[in-house]
Formats: structure tokens, sequence, C-alpha cells
């Protein structure tokens, strides 16, 4: 007899349980909010152009395409003006899958937080690395930058942007819109930029399905053209902000996942040692 789904153990309990991952070939199943990673690959803590900034948290896994753009990028923040790399927030657990607090997203291998902070310690230790905190980079609520956005914070972005893994990156409406402002040449990369709210410690990058992962799913495609017009709106609503609705249903609390709402896979990510 089927347990009811009260009764059944959450699935964020099973994934965040594992230290390691699984040894499997490396596959992202499902979708970014609702999956998990096969063969997950564990980014070194430290590496000659990043640092893992929150080491006890064990989410610096990832598939391995995400790993490889990882310390790409990271090479090209060293070499701008004013930074020796990038300080990394959360990729995935070690197995993916939901998460015990925080994101809703980071299942699949294939999200990664990177500050906004230029990293300019390449020599922190674990410790250091966990008192240290990031920095804002908004203003009025996330309408606007503040006064230390500069070139490495639009240069890195844009770097991120133009990989072409790359499906789209997050972060804070007053940012796009900066960077709309300020981008002189080719502008095709601002449509991967999406306002979030959230997003002014750090950017969030979400990579496209690996090439013949065919148990992955992909997020549909941003609209065409820059997306800078519809920043700007988000920008409007924060300094004027539209009456609520008064016939707006309630929102309805979202139930928390059991591993049977993932992908049949998942079971075998979870079982494999």
């Amino acid at each position: 007899m089927a347990l009811p789904v009260a009764a059944k153990p959450l699935a964020k309990q099973l994934f965040g349980a594992h230290r390691q991952g699984s040894a499997q070939t490396p596959a992202p199943y499902g979708s970014y909010a609702k999956g998990c990673l096969a063969g997950g690959e564990q980014l070194p803590h430290t590496g000659a152009t990043w640092l893992e900034m929150r080491v006890a948290r064990n989410r610096n896994w990832g598939h391995p395409e995400l790993i490889d753009f990882i310390k790409s990028l990271s090479r090209k923040a060293s070499r701008m003006r004013g930074a020796k790399g990038i300080y990394l927030s959360d990729m995935s657990q070690p197995r993916g899958g939901p998460m015990l607090s925080g994101h809703r997203s980071h299942q699949i291998g294939l999200d990664a937080d990177i500050w906004l902070m230029p990293a300019t310690n390449m020599k922190l230790t674990v410790q250091q690395r966990a008192n240290l905190s990031a920095v804002s980079y908004r203003r009025a609520k996330g309408a606007y930058v503040n006064s230390k956005w500069g070139r490495f914070q639009h240069n890195i972005v844009k770097a991120a942007a133009q990989d072409p893994r790359v499906a789209r990156i997050f972060i804070f409406p007053g940012a796009k819109v900066q960077m709309c402002k300020d981008e002189k040449g080719d502008r095709r990369w601002l449509r991967k930029i999406r306002p979030w709210w959230g997003h002014h410690y750090h950017f969030h990058v979400r990579l496209k399905c690996p090439k013949g992962a065919r148990g992955c799913v992909n997020q549909a495609p941003p609209p065409p053209g820059d997306g800078c017009k519809g920043a700007q709106e988000w920008v409007d609503n924060i300094l004027n902000p539209p009456p609520p609705d008064p016939n707006a249903p309630p929102p309805k609390p979202r139930r928390e996942y059991v591993l049977s709402d993932l992908p049949k896979q998942c079971r075998t990510v979870l079982e494999s040692r």
C-alpha cells in the first residue's frame, strides 16, 4: 500500500543527506526547479581564479559543463581590471535535487550564483570566506544601481552572457536597465539578462541543457529582443507600485516535493553509490 504524500520523506531531506555525487555518467534529469543530477562533479573549493565562499554548505557540485563554464569565466574575470577572479556562491548539491534551504532551482547542476563583487584576495581561508559578506549593488529597492556598480560588474555579466552555453542570467531590474544604457556595441547578449527579485549581491547563471542530455528539460527561451523595455517596466513598477488587485486570489502555498514528484531517474541517482 502506497504511503500518502504527507507521510513520505521530503525529497529535500533525501538529497540533502548525500555528501558525495553518484557513481554514474553525468546527466541532468528534469527541470531546473524539479529534478536531480547524476554523476555530479565537485568544483575544488579553491582555484587559481575562483574561490568557493560558503564551503560548509557543500553546494559546489555541478554537471561538467557547469564546472568548465565557471573555470572559463573565472579566467576571464582575472584579466579584468581590479579583479583576480570570482567569488562563487551556490551551485548544486552533490546529487542535485531540492535543497534543504534556500533555492527552488539549482536542482540539475546547471545553475550557479556568482558574486558581483570582484575577487581581490585569492588567499582567503575557509573561515575568512564564511565571514566575508557580499556587497549589495542596488539602490531604491532595486530600481537603480548604486555607486559601487562599475565596469567590472557590467563586463563580468556580459562575459557570462556571451558564452553560448548560457540560457539566461538573473539580476535585479536596475542592473539590467543600467546595462542597457551603457552597452554601446553588440546588444544581443542583453536578451539573456532577465530581471528578477533579489539578485543584487550576486548574479545567477543558468546553462542550457547539454547537447545529448535527453532527460533534461530546457526553460523556454527569453522573448525576442534585448528585453530593455521590459526591464524598464519593472523599474517603473518599483518606483510607482500599481495598486493591488482586490480580486486577486491569495497565493497558494507550494507543496514540498517527495521523490515520486521528480523524474523516475532520480530514484536511481539516490540509490547509486
